[in-house]
């Protein structure tokens, strides 16, 4: 039996350069956990990092990254399906796969089993709920009293319009037991997160954002804007891509756009930590590793508790 070996944390905090350093380790190949990854030409902003992917001469597959066009819909009823059939490769070809990313919707959909992902996408509400700012959207979630309010993730504006999509459907489908929760375990999955202090994670998202900005992040939002998407297209992938966005129309000044990108990306990473620790509240177990440890201290403790794990499941 080949366990499902994944590493969390929030942006920032190393994931992808443990995650590849250890698939070098124990023959493996990486399955992204990112709902914006999957898009070409979104690069820089979406921190694929694909150089961490080369270890000298050797090269670590990769799955679930540039599989879409911006501008396609990608949810994670999507993602399950795609991970399904990459696990399977990756097992049959006696690889071991390792699941990293930040995107801890998605991430618990497999851990757990997440038949929420069979709700179906309501354009009229959606269509609705475009109209509203992001504080009045958060407010109606904060209204609904479903079974999906303590799972659900609005880290972005994305996911909080989906979560208040799947949240109405359950309220009008309240014997819909389809949609319950059913713990599943078929993946034999063994969690790593890496979470550094607090002060560490600000210093390095500030740092990061600042060299992402002097190479091409703003370029890249406007190559994209120059292909044919639009400035709403964009600006709902959050983040990046939606206070550049704003930047490039004139609705605010480089300065602005810096520092509320700069200020909404700290959120956004405290967001993936509550999320994470949530997680861990409905059952996962995180096996989280000292900040204080070397790299190659954390490769040993993931590989050793790894080996050990496979070793009971034998």
């Amino acid at each position: 039996m080949v366990p499902l070996l994944v590493i969390i944390g929030p942006t920032a905090s190393g994931k992808t350069r443990l995650a590849t350093r250890l698939a070098n380790e124990i023959n493996g190949e990486i399955i992204s956990a990112d709902s914006r990854q999957v898009y070409r030409k979104m690069d820089i902003g979406t921190g694929k990092d694909l150089a961490e992917y080369r270890i000298g001469e050797k090269h670590i597959p990769y799955h679930l990254i540039d599989i879409c066009d911006a501008g396609e819909q990608y949810n994670v009823n999507d993602f399950q399906h795609d991970f399904e059939r990459i696990y399977h490769e990756i097992i049959a070809n006696g690889h071991v796969p390792v699941l990293c990313g930040g995107t801890g919707f998605y991430i618990f959909s497999l851990l757990k089993g997440h038949a929420y992902a069979l709700v179906p996408v309501n354009e009229a509400l959606r269509k609705e709920l475009e109209t509203l700012s992001t504080e009045a959207l958060l407010s109606r979630f904060e209204q609904l009293d479903s079974a999906y309010r303590n799972l659900a993730d609005t880290s972005t504006r994305k996911r909080l319009i989906r979560a208040i999509e799947i949240s109405e459907f359950l309220i009008r489908n309240s014997n819909a037991d389809l949609f319950e929760e059913k713990a599943q375990n078929k993946y034999h999955p063994l969690v790593y997160g890496l979470n550094p202090a607090v002060e560490t994670r600000r210093e390095r998202i500030s740092t990061r954002l600042e060299n992402r900005l002097q190479n091409g992040l703003v370029e890249e939002v406007q190559s994209l804007l120059s292909d044919g998407l639009s400035a709403e297209q964009l600006i709902y992938y959050g983040l990046e891509y939606k206070y550049i966005t704003l930047f490039l129309t004139g609705t605010l000044t480089y300065n602005e756009m810096k520092q509320r990108l700069e200020t909404e990306i700290h959120r956004f990473a405290k967001r993936q930590m509550t999320f994470f620790r949530k997680m861990e509240k409905d059952g996962i177990p995180v096996h989280w590793l000292p900040e204080d440890y070397s790299e190659s201290e954390k490769i040993q403790t993931v590989i050793e508790g790894y080996n050990t794990y496979k070793g009971r499941l034998s």
